[in-house]
């Protein structure tokens, strides 16, 4: 019976996202302690599912990318370009709603094609690329904002239906963006780990020659993952758009770093090659808590970021040791 204890472990401990799922555990103790009922009740789990939503939406394509090895940095310029286009097509010009959403999703998908066809096409590595256009999105996105509407922000009233879909509170409290990112994480989970597609993501981050040499599409896969990224980046735009009725040029950087954190948190290597969507959502959940957390605690918010920069750290160490585990359980089973 004790050995086979000793072998559930070393399989839980084999999973990439078991420092993740022990490092939520005890982050929500921990504020759980310190907030008391309220953290524990609607109020609480509210406040940071909603946060873990948005967020998370970015986080799952922006881990694929991390997982093949690639970085987005774009997303944050990706998300109020689109809430923009949203807001001037169906709001300062008048046209259907739905015409707004699929320019605003169609802005998100562009910014993509064109990063991935710069990775693919240039030896300037992904960061700085990515980067480039980030800068790029923003200034147009500025310039055309102020230009067609006067203004750095631009107000819309959608339709009740479309409310309904992307901008509803259920209870007063909790974001239908809940539903959408338990969407997003089903789809994403089965192309990551239930199709071929994911053996050629995780083939693209571990050596991308040997996988083009394997006759794995590389570019083509990595042009993809881009679209993907800015897809998901634009409809976070949508639903905040949706929800607020007014969008903004300033919106959106705090996705750049909250996004990547939560795909570190998750146990994804930042040199590719390994990690998964259960851990993505689970780094996702962490960050949240710990961000929305200290609200409900009794800590100083001013140190709110010190607390969420010693999370990350323990996070890489951990995920680490977990991995150290698993490598010496499987060397001592061969």
């Amino acid at each position: 019976m004790t050995a086979g204890v000793f072998r559930g472990l070393g399989r839980f401990a084999q999973r990439p996202e078991t420092g993740s799922f022990v490092g939520l555990i005890v982050t929500y103790a921990f504020f759980a302690i310190l907030g008391g009922r309220l953290f524990l009740g609607a109020p609480g789990w509210s406040s940071w599912l909603n946060m873990a939503a948005e967020v998370g939406i970015v986080a799952l394509p922006v881990g694929l990318l991390m997982i093949a090895g690639e970085l987005d940095i774009s997303v944050g310029s990706v998300l109020p370009a689109a809430s923009l286009t949203v807001a001037i097509l169906s709001g300062h010009y008048k046209l259907p709603i739905a015409l707004g959403i699929a320019g605003g999703l169609l802005v998100g998908v562009a910014v993509g094609f064109v990063n991935g066809l710069l990775v693919t096409r240039t030896r300037i590595p992904s960061l700085i690329l990515t980067i480039g256009t980030m800068f790029a999105v923003m200034g147009l996105t500025l310039g055309f904002t102020i230009m067609i509407a006067g203004s750095t922000g631009v107000f819309i009233v959608p339709d009740p239906l479309t409310k309904a879909l992307f901008g509803a509170a259920l209870g007063g409290m909790f974001q239908v963006g809940i539903f959408w990112w338990a969407g997003f994480a089903a789809i994403i989970y089965a192309l990551l780990h239930l199709s071929p597609w994911g053996n050629w993501i995780f083939a693209l981050g571990g050596d991308r020659d040997s996988a083009r040499n394997a006759g794995i599409p590389t570019q083509r896969l990595t042009i993809q993952l881009y679209m993907l990224s800015g897809f998901a980046a634009a409809f976070v735009g949508v639903m905040q758009v949706i929800t607020f009725g007014s969008a903004q040029v300033a919106a959106g950087s705090s996705f750049i770093f909250n996004s990547i954190m939560c795909v570190v948190i998750g146990g994804v290597l930042l040199t590719g090659g390994a990690g998964s969507v259960i851990g993505i959502v689970l780094g996702t959940m962490t960050f949240a808590i710990v961000n929305q957390g200290i609200f409900f605690s009794s800590l100083n918010p001013d140190f709110g970021s010190i607390i969420i920069g010693a999370l990350l750290l323990a996070a890489v160490l951990s995920n680490d040791t977990f991995r150290a585990l698993a490598m010496n359980y499987a060397g001592k089973k061969t």
